[in-house]
């Protein structure tokens, strides 16, 4: 899991101009990798060095919050920590950070110490009671 998991082909073929809120589903490990805590705590550490990249680059936190149960659909596999949605103007923006060495070199470390797994999935609005941006 990391970034070299990021799927840029298929992201470079979604409309360029269009914003995308990418929705982040994590699984926190018990113990950091790096022995500096809980997963949780490691993922402090990631989010704090992240928030200010996302919104260099025009985007925003939109929503985060504890996963309680599987309401719907097949509960196997399905043991999520937390969620995560955050708005990117375009899915350049995303891409930019998250090949950037800075994302790779300082704030991966600690999501890899700090998540058993990842998983993000680019929406595209298709309704919306509240306006990103």
């Amino acid at each position: 899991m990391g970034v070299d998991l990021l799927h840029v082909k298929g992201l470079s073929e979604l409309d360029a101009e269009g914003p995308v809120v990418m929705l982040n589903l994590m699984r926190f490990r018990a113990r950091s990798l790096d022995g500096d805590g809980s997963g949780w705590d490691a993922y402090l550490r990631y989010s704090a060095l992240t928030v200010p990249m996302i919104k260099a680059r025009g985007g925003t936190l939109l929503w985060t919050g504890r996963a309680e149960t599987i309401a719907l659909g097949e509960p196997a596999g399905q043991k999520w920590d937390y969620l995560a949605l955050v708005y990117y103007p375009r899915v350049a923006a995303f891409i930019d950070m998250m090949t950037s060495p800075d994302y790779e070199n300082l704030c991966d470390p600690h999501r890899r110490n700090g998540c058993e797994d990842h998983l993000i999935i680019a929406t595209r609005e298709t309704y919306s009671k509240f306006k990103a941006g």
